[in-house]
């Protein structure tokens, strides 16, 4: 491995991490338009929170936690070594490194970058409602530990990564099947996911999502061209999160990969769109929106190992667990404002389990390591989670008060309007 094609690959790993750090404004945008302009602010300084102090836990604690090995079956004493801080090898810098794919430096940046994510998930979910104080506690433990500790079960080396492995006469491991989830579908997108509905569950609906009648209360966005605008900018970040995760500038992988992603999406939106409009009788955008969003994650776990058919068949699935995923949380009255839950979490198993249907090494074998994985990450982070929010609860609270919700956030914890010539005092 020469120096050039380190060059290259870590350019093209660099661009990805520009990309993922875009999404980011994709999920502000996204959140601030499917909700009450009331709180946009609030929202937006969630987010800006989120990426700016999920950079900084990885660096001090989320990357030696995560790599190399698990915090469940690793080598302990690792973790007590080089527990704190980014410390570069001796070869962090050279072909050496990760083969060639890229340097430590670059390696960090662009794992951060996953980090945030899971907590930006949880954000929209809980959006309009929760007091700000206590979303960042939460943040600062779901990012500080629980993502890189689930990570580090199959990313860093730990028990889910040797599932399937066997040991041939010789003495070497060989692995043949196993948990796989390429980018994310589970160890990112379901970690945020599972711990949005906890969420949801603990601090309850907005005032006048569920009427006592038991019809549903219209709490509309304030701005779909955003939410669209936001949308957009996800699918296009898509292409760093899943094409970085190639982990190289490999042209046949990347490409593939692009490809796989991209169909998927376009796949899930259109899916979304027809069953929501055969459902409802109306052209509704938000579930087109979320139907792309869900076939993006869908595809995540996969998109290194499906077929151009396949990928626009999970993509598929995915828009219709999008329509039916949030009729199913409005019947037992969750109220998830984005539709992150059915996006993230629902999507992402589904994307997860697709991997032993339609992956290369598709068997009923892989089917039940994909389920193994799934189940292992949905307990640990339901019951972090709910351990880390009912503390909260108990202490500082979860949700601001009747009158700070009804006035708007923006007022309350931030002095100050998004849209300060045109308020609207929404109820």
């Amino acid at each position: 491995m020469d120096i050039t094609l380190l060059t290259i690959n870590n350019v093209w790993m660099m661009l990805c991490t520009a990309l993922v750090f875009f999404m980011h404004l994709g999920f502000s945008l996204v959140e601030i338009g499917f909700t009450r302009q009331k709180n946009a602010i609030n929202i937006l300084f969630k987010n800006v929170f989120i990426i700016s102090i999920g950079l900084i836990l990885y660096a001090l604690i989320g990357f030696n936690l995560m790599y190399p090995g698990s915090f469940i079956g690793g080598v302990m004493p690792d973790y007590f070594i080089n527990l704190f801080g980014l410390s570069l090898p001796e070869n962090g810098l050279s072909p050496a490194y990760a083969d060639g794919g890229y340097t430590y430096y670059t390696d960090f940046l662009f794992q951060g970058m996953f980090a945030a994510t899971a907590a930006t998930i949880v954000s929209g979910a809980v959006a309009e409602r929760i007091k700000l104080s206590s979303f960042m506690i939460f943040t600062l433990f779901y990012v500080g530990l629980i993502y890189p500790i689930a990570g580090s079960w199959q990313w860093g080396g730990g028990f889910l990564s040797s599932l399937g492995n066997q040991v041939n006469e010789l003495g070497e491991t060989i692995k043949e099947a196993g948990f796989y989830d390429f980018a994310g579908s589970t160890l990112v997108h379901s970690v945020g996911g599972w711990a949005a509905l906890i969420a949801v569950y603990l601090l309850g609906s907005r005032i006048g999502k569920f009427k006592k009648n038991g019809k549903l209360g219209v709490l509309p966005g304030h701005n779909i061209p955003l939410a669209t605008a936001g949308v957009l900018i996800l699918w296009l970040g898509w292409f760093g999160f899943n094409g970085g995760s190639v982990l190289s500038a490999e042209p046949g992988a990347t490409s593939l990969v692009l490809v796989t992603t991209c169909l998927a999406a376009a796949s899930g939106g259109l899916t979304a769109f027809v069953v929501s409009f055969t459902k409802y009788k109306v052209y509704d955008l938000s579930m087109f929106l979320n139907g792309i969003l869900g076939g993006l994650v869908g595809i995540t776990a996969g998109a290194d190992q499906m077929g151009i058919t396949n990928a626009i068949v999970i993509g598929a699935i995915a828009g219709i667990i999008i329509v039916f995923g949030i009729a199913f949380l409005d019947k037992v009255k969750l109220d998830d404002p984005v539709g992150a839950i059915p996006v993230h979490l629902f999507c992402g198993i589904w994307g997860t389990l697709a991997v032993g249907i339609f992956g290369k090494m598709a068997s009923w074998e892989q089917l039940g390591y994909q389920i193994i994985g799934v189940a292992a990450v949905g307990t640990f982070c339901l019951l972090s989670s709910f351990a880390i929010l009912f503390t909260i609860k108990k202490t500082n609270g979860l949700r601001v008060s009747k009158e700070e919700e009804l006035e708007g956030l923006d007022i309350h914890e931030h002095g100050m309007d998004a849209y300060p010539d045109f308020r609207l005092n929404q109820h």
